[in-house]
């Protein structure tokens, strides 16, 4: 009688490694960081704010909107409404009129009315202090919780990308993603853990300041000379 000859499983396959490529060697990221230190030595969050939660409301309410114009709102809203227990109270029409010039006003005032009410529900009152718990909010993503958890609270979860980081990655070709994630999954490759808070900033602020999404002041740009992107000014 024959045996039944044993089945060998297939060995599992590792992950491909991110390939490196003339715009990712450790030289070229190295430069990007001196030039970014000296642009910006003393960086800190854009969004004005005085806690944790009046920082969460920012980010939230700075979606589809400038930092310039959050920074415009959040003084009289946090005069009126300090903390979470507050905006938990709130109707939300109330908070939409003073809101509105935010834009997509009905959505944000709803996601920070609900915000603060699981805050104060099931945490006591206070942001919770892990991404897995901020996920749970809301309104919250991960660029909002990598701004809240590493401004706020000193924790590096990831690197913040807003429309400006996402942008600027892919001009000077530090990732080639499509979405957020993607982009910030080749920066935390890229970047050393404890540079991912201050990187996010100073790029946000490099995005402000140079490298502008219509018009780059590439001129001014000490990054210029590494950078080839195709809608450079120069």
């Amino acid at each position: 009688m024959k045996s039944n000859p044993r089945k060998v499983k297939p060995a599992k396959k590792k992950p491909a490694a991110r390939k490196k490529n003339r715009y990712t060697t450790p030289q070229r990221v190295k430069q990007i960081f001196a030039a970014l230190d000296k642009l910006f030595p003393n960086v800190e969050c854009a969004l004005t704010h005085k806690s944790a939660f009046q920082l969460l409301v920012a980010t939230i309410l700075s979606a589809q909107c400038t930092d310039q114009r959050v920074n415009k709102v959040t003084p009289a809203l946090f005069a009126k409404y300090p903390g979470p227990r507050d905006f938990a109270r709130l109707d939300q029409k109330v908070l939409e009129e003073d809101v509105k010039s935010t834009g997509f006003f009905r959505n944000k005032a709803r996601n920070i009315i609900g915000a603060a009410k699981k805050i104060v529900e099931d945490f006591k009152g206070k942001v919770p202090q892990s991404m897995d718990e901020m996920l749970t909010l809301p309104g919250v993503a991960r660029k909002t919780a990598n701004v809240v958890m590493g401004t706020a609270f000193g924790i590096a979860t990831g690197v913040v990308v807003d429309t400006h980081v996402f942008r600027i990655a892919r001009r000077l070709k530090l990732s080639s993603g499509k979405t957020p994630e993607n982009v910030e999954r080749d920066l935390i490759e890229l970047v050393p853990k404890d540079r991912w808070i201050t990187f996010g900033h100073q790029v946000i602020w490099f995005g402000r300041k140079i490298c502008q999404a219509r018009k780059p002041l590439c001129i001014d740009c000490p990054l210029e000379s590494l950078c080839d992107a195709p809608d450079k000014t120069v």
